[in-house]
Formats: structure tokens, C-alpha cells, sequence
């Protein structure tokens, strides 16, 4: 398959998780003749939730085709589940693109859009279950495809949430390739990446340190199913 002018573009928002978005950038980078698009309302630096600022290339405005377009996720996306300029630029973009895709709750996201109705799809653990509430089937996966859809789970994934989209995109062998250079093998030293290996008691307190945002985030979540009801046909 050939890479000819692919554009990928990923978008920013205050306060995303930046590996939400740089995992991915590092994969898509190193495929052949691709072109990334870093996504905003301005061109002004956009600050990630743990500090670090990261320069858009282009402006919504601006972006009239991507190939793939791709939403990260991170506390921000709290608010940009209620940001018309980019939900209006999801749909807009969304049409010609050969996948739709998103990292982290990311998904929840495209699912405000409305666009992973009917879609099975993956998020953070904390918050895949409000898939649902968007049209979307919730899937505990690290990758899920539905047809031109590709969700990633929480921020790690991203990175094999990408090598999948890059197999899909250049074949098999650039992706090995790809994970080949970056040395991808991870062996994490604790086996508390998921609430299915995670201890129990772990698993407990983390629910618990993050209860009041996951409200917070379904109560938004709610409020963007209410609106997609309104405007889907009876």
C-alpha cells in the first residue's frame, strides 16, 4: 500500500495528556512520505495537563483534508466535549478522512460529534463505560477497530493504537519496522497497568481518587447524549 501524501492530523486542546498525542506522533512521524498536521484554534502554544506546551501547525480553519484524523485525550476533553469549533471541525473533516480515530478518552470526544454512533470503541478505563451513553459501543480493549474507526485505550496505547493505524495505512512491515527502531518492547516493572492485572485494593483507591472527575466527565458526557438525541432522527 502506498503512503503518498498521507496527512494525519492531530488535534490539541488545553490540558490534553501530551502522550495521549506524542506516542503517536513518534509513530506516525517515522512512516515514509506523511505529512502531520498538529490541529488548533490558533497557532498560540497549547499547554498540555502537566505542563509541557505544544505548538500547533495549523488552524481548524486552515485544515481542509486529512487522511486520518485523530483526537487525544486528557482532562481538557472535558471541555472540548462542549467546544462547538471543534466538534463543527470533526464533523466537517470527518467525511473524506480513510480513518477516525482517538487515544485515551479521546473517543469521548468523537463521540460527542457524533460520530462513533453504532461504533465499537475503546477509552480509559475510568470512563469507557460512557461510550454507551454516546451511541457508541464500550469495549475493554487496548485497540479497537470498527471499520474506519481505530480507538485506542489510555494514554500508553496510543503507541500501539498508532503502529495498528500504520499497518493499516503502509502494511505490516513498515509498522515492525517502525517498532523495531523505536525498541517498543516494553516490560513494565509492575503489573498494575489495568484494572484486570492491577491488585484489587489498588485498583479500589484509584477509583476512588478519581470519582469526583469521572462525574464530572460523565455529567458532560450526559449532557452531549442529550444533545446527539436532539438532533438524531426519530
Amino acid at each position: 500500500m502506498s503512503t503518498q501524501n498521507t496527512r494525519i492530523g492531530l488535534v490539541l486542546f488545553p490540558r490534553l495528556t501530551q502522550l495521549d498525542l506524542t506516542g503517536p506522533v513518534e509513530v506516525f512521524g517515522r512512516m515514509p512520505e506523511v505529512e502531520l498536521v498538529l490541529l488548533w484554534k490558533t497557532l498560540e502554544p497549547v499547554p498540555s495537563d502537566r505542563g509541557m506546551c505544544i505548538l500547533p501547525t495549523a488552524t481548524f480553519e486552515d485544515c481542509d483534508s486529512l487522511d486520518v484524523i485523530c483526537v487525544p485525550g486528557g482532562p481538557g476533553q472535558v471541555q472540548l466535549m462542549e467546544d462547538e469549533d471543534t466538534l463543527l471541525f470533526l464533523r466537517r473533516i470527518e467525511p473524506n478522512c480513510k480513518f477516525v480515530t482517538s487515544v485515551c478518552t479521546g473517543s469521548l470526544v468523537l463521540g460527542a460529534a457524533g460520530l462513533l454512533n453504532g461504533y465499537r470503541a475503546t477509552s480509559h478505563w475510568s470512563s469507557v463505560d460512557q461510550l454507551s451513553l454516546l451511541g457508541a459501543e464500550p469495549v475493554s480493549e487496548r485497540v479497537v477497530r470498527d471499520r474506519n474507526r481505530i480507538t485506542g485505550a489510555g494514554v500508553t496505547s496510543g503507541i500501539d493504537f498508532a503502529l495498528t493505524v500504520v499497518a493499516e495505512l503502509a502494511g505490516a512491515d513498515v509498522a515492525q519496522e517502525i517498532q523495531l527502531q523505536m525498541e517498543y518492547d516494553p516490560e513494565p516493572p509492575y503489573q498494575a497497568g489495568s484494572p484486570r492485572s492491577a491488585p484489587p485494593a489498588l485498583v479500589t483507591t484509584t477509583r476512588e481518587k478519581l470519582a469526583s472527575f469521572i462525574a464530572l466527565r460523565r455529567a458532560v458526557t450526559e449532557r452531549a447524549a442529550k444533545r446527539l438525541a436532539n438532533v438524531r432522527p426519530a
